[in-house]
């Protein structure tokens, strides 16, 4: 009955588990949401009757975006990564997944080989499955995306080279690494060589939370980088906006694609998006939300400190959301979620940021929404089921 592309999805997967993250008698680990206290609900109470007065405000609006958020958000990026956007290199999107799914859309045909992290932020998988690509992985380290075994793979293959290659460089979901700054050049290098291109997820690089920032890979090297980004964390997810940044070519071709998706986005967000930044507001809540972000890291990572089973390992994230928990090989997330639940607390098995059957062994936990006691609490009440779970494996 239904398309191919369709007929094997895990969207179902992917809801229920984001759907843990509503359970009010767990204490949610599992959902990466931003915190409603870093939402500018005043600001944007103040900059309403201001938008709602343009006549652009409640109209269909040009499809790469508004003219003025465009000039606004274009300055931001070169202040902020050394690079300006030249003309027709930024599009506006409904949201970082948009612009994803107007890249895979036009670039991937079934069959075409895309290259992700392992693990990776499973919504990109999901939309590279639908496009029925062909997904090959390179597994992650301490620095982020394992460019020897990338390059590896690239000189083994026989055939076309990869189309693209998808990563979150800062503070990836859902390891939390960075890539360094040693591998961003030698994956430029390899884009160049090989013919590929690299498509970047900045959803968490305005979140870093030690001051250290390596450059984007799409300022050292626009001409092979994709840039899609969101607003989600850093103004609102209820408004719906994000960008992609990419040769101009590229760009023009996302355009086309999105007049047969919502043709374009919605003005009054934009509208309101760009007051706020030109405000000066949108910069002050980033800052604000680095030191809100910060402090919920540092409470998990001293409770998985405190409380974790000495055979699980864990990642100390400088930014973002997550933290990655790795168990002995023989352990099951997937298997432990029932007394997960029944302890009250919920997580992300490590499977779902896979193309293949790995992390089995791996859940991904997430700092940002809950309220401090609760993630020293659901720590606690996780680092039982585990311990609990390796001693009975061990005693097999």
């Amino acid at each position: 009955m239904f398309a191919r592309h369709v007929a094997s999805d895990t969207g179902d997967q992917i809801t229920a588990i984001l759907n843990q993250s509503g359970a009010t008698d767990a204490i949610a680990l599992s959902g990466g949401f931003p915190h409603p206290d870093t939402f500018p609900a005043g600001a944007l109470a103040e900059s309403h009757a201001r938008v709602l007065a343009q006549p652009a405000a409640l109209q269909y609006g040009p499809t790469p975006g508004l003219p003025g958020l465009r000039d606004w958000f274009s300055g931001r990026l070169g202040r902020a990564e050394g690079r300006t956007p030249a003309d027709g290199e930024l599009l506006i999107t409904s949201g970082g997944m948009e612009g994803l799914g107007l890249i895979t859309r036009s670039l991937l045909d079934p069959g075409d080989r895309a290259v992700v992290e392992g693990p990776t932020f499973f919504g990109a998988l999901v939309g590279f499955q639908r496009q029925l690509a062909r997904v090959e992985t390179v597994p992650v380290d301490g620095d982020g995306l394992d460019t020897d075994a990338l390059a590896e793979l690239l000189r083994g293959s026989t055939g076309p080279a990869p189309k693209l290659l998808y990563l979150v460089p800062d503070h990836q979901n859902p390891t939390g690494l960075t890539l360094s700054l040693e591998r961003r050049h030698a994956l430029i290098a390899l884009a160049r060589r090989y013919g590929f291109l690299i498509v970047e997820d900045v959803a968490y690089r305005e979140l870093g939370f030690d001051g250290e920032r390596h450059p984007s890979l799409w300022a050292l090297a626009p001409d092979v980088v994709a840039q899609v980004g969101t607003f989600a964390k850093t103004f609102t997810p209820g408004i719906r906006l994000g960008w992609v940044v990419a040769p101009a070519r590229l760009t023009a071709q996302l355009a086309r694609a999105k007049q047969n998706t919502d043709q374009c986005t919605g003005a009054y967000g934009q509208l309101l998006l760009e007051d706020y930044g030109r405000s000066g507001g949108f910069d002050r809540q980033i800052a604000a939300s680095r030191a809100f972000y910060r402090r919920r890291r540092d409470v998990m990572t001293d409770a998985l400190a405190a409380h974790l089973p000495e055979e699980v390992a864990y990642t100390r994230p400088h930014g973002g959301f997550f933290s990655w928990l790795t168990l002995p090989g023989n352990v099951d997330t997937v298997a432990l979620q029932e007394r997960a639940l029944a302890a009250k607390v919920s997580y992300v098995p490590g499977r779902a940021f896979y193309a293949e059957e790995q992390g089995g062994n791996s859940l991904r936990l997430a700092f940002s929404r809950v309220p401090d006691e609760q993630i020293a609490e659901g720590v606690r009440n996780l680092s039982g089921v585990l311990a609990e779970a390796i001693g009975a494996t061990a005693a097999r």
